[in-house]
């Protein structure tokens, strides 16, 4: 399964031309639901014509697309069966028709009739169920994927041979290992390619669309004559690193050298990018209070009738360049939470979390007095979520690179949050360290509008709550 390179985003060829497929079933569903419901009439679109019925039937289909993104049904790490697909699909369509309801509000020359828009769903699910049982079909064979070998069999090599879940090789597959004199091997040796001919002839032989760069030691034995023959022979040949950012949307730190970054496309700061991100953000922030105010009062009054303490909750983060700011949150947890002034990661079914709290840290309403920090300049709408001072400073002694995430200005929402569920430790704080460093990499307004569809998803579901 190829990959396109949209925006500085890796995208698989295969879920683009999904998208595609769908956004032509659900055009034509509203443009049949039409003509069934009209059938006969002069409203008939035989009667009429189709392009008096076309520009809302491509508003229709934009919708129910954006909707279905924003429920993740176009990423490729969906791990969930038959039934969590139709559960989405469900509540895509709930949101789609929500939407185009305030939609036909503001444009009633849009209106498309209870029953047209009734048959148009009917019709896309039926259409939309037969596009995606071919397309998991299909994807599911060994003969649209990129047959993969790996140059390497040693302790990089073997993180490429820990990847054992379906859903981590639905692009590709791995044929073998190549191993390189003088490297100690630590993958299974069935796995490891024997071939006394040339790395050219064995990639030949096996059919590989890709040979993955993964030695322990690059300084000995790197075979470069070889590689560039494969390469001239249309043989593509990518690092490790660049091959997990791709199929992972992450940088590996137990792979990354800084000369990788230096080197590397990304990482860029420009006064035109800063500038559009200051626009989005504010634009982003003031329509968001504007929607989220009922909501914010209500929230507000339930804090104070609860426990009569203070509604909002200021701490202290480290922002961008690690300069320190105070955040704003809705109170969640009860006034003497940290009594004695000593900072505590937050727990699974944490007791100082009130009942309010629990409610609105799941559905993630703590979050929207942020808004006020985004306004100010302090964050942004999309990037790392902040931490505080005390698990900065032992996280950066602990984490190498740890201190890069600070590159860009935090976010409400961003690519880790979206990606791994809640941090709470350590450990956690590595993971989700890999994920800002490939957006402090590659962030741009194409991939924040993608993290904010997909935070939908995220609250919807209550993926990281705690």
């Amino acid at each position: 399964m190829a990959t396109i390179r949209l925006f500085r985003q890796y995208v698989p060829a295969s879920f683009v031309l999904l998208a595609i497929l769908e956004l032509i079933v659900f055009g034509v569903a509203a443009l049949l639901a039409v003509e069934v419901r009209f059938y006969g009439t002069e409203r008939s679109i035989i009667q009429q014509s189709v392009g008096a019925v076309l520009p809302k039937a491509v508003l229709f289909a934009d919708v129910m697309l954006i909707c279905g993104i924003s429920m993740g049904l176009y990423k490729r790490s969906f791990r969930e069966g038959a039934s969590g697909m139709l559960v989405r699909i469900g509540i895509s369509f709930i949101l789609a028709m929500l939407v185009m309801s305030m939609i036909f509000y503001i444009l009633p020359s849009m209106f498309l009739g209870r029953g047209v828009l009734g048959l148009a769903f009917l019709f896309s699910l039926v259409g939309i169920g037969l596009t995606r049982g071919l397309f998991l079909s299909a994807l599911s064979q060994d003969a649209f994927k990129r047959q993969v070998l790996v140059l390497g069999t040693g302790k990089r090599a073997s993180s490429l041979a820990q990847l054992r879940r379906r859903v981590d090789h639905r692009g590709f597959k791995i044929v073998g290992f190549v191993h390189i004199r003088g490297e100690h091997d630590v993958v299974d040796k069935e796995r490891i390619v024997e071939s006394d001919t040339s790395l050219l002839a064995t990639a030949m032989r096996l059919e590989v669309d890709e040979i993955v760069v993964a030695m322990d030691d690059r300084r000995r034995g790197f075979p470069v004559h070889e590689l560039l023959d494969c390469k001239m022979s249309g043989i593509e040949v990518v690092d490790l690193l660049t091959f997990f950012e791709r199929e992972t949307g992450k940088i590996r730190l137990d792979c990354l050298h800084p000369s990788w970054m230096i080197f590397s496309d990304g990482f860029g700061q420009s006064t035109v990018q800063d500038y559009i991100k200051r626009v989005f953000d504010v634009t982003a922030s003031t329509l968001l209070l504007l929607m989220t105010s009922p909501i914010m009062f209500f929230t507000a009054l339930w804090i104070k009738l609860e426990d009569g303490g203070p509604v909002f909750f200021r701490q202290v983060r480290v922002g961008q360049g690690g300069r320190d700011f105070s955040v704003i949150k809705f109170r969640s947890m009860r006034v003497d939470a940290e009594v004695d002034g000593k900072a505590q990661w937050a727990q699974k079914n944490d007791s100082r979390v009130t009942r309010i709290g629990n409610f609105i840290r799941k559905v993630r309403i703590d979050e929207l007095p942020q808004v006020f920090n985004v306004l100010k300049g302090e964050m942004s709408f999309v990037g790392p979520r902040p931490e505080r001072p005390q698990f900065v400073e032992q996280l950066a002694k602990n984490i190498e690179y740890y201190t890069e995430r600070h590159r860009v200005k935090p976010g409400i929402t961003g690519w880790a949050q979206i990606r791994y569920p809640y941090g709470a430790s350590e450990k956690d704080a590595l993971e989700k360290l890999q994920y800002d460093l490939y957006y402090a990499k590659n962030h741009n307004l194409f991939l924040d509008l993608t993290i904010m569809l997909h935070t939908a998803e995220v609250i919807m579901f209550g993926q990281g709550a705690r």
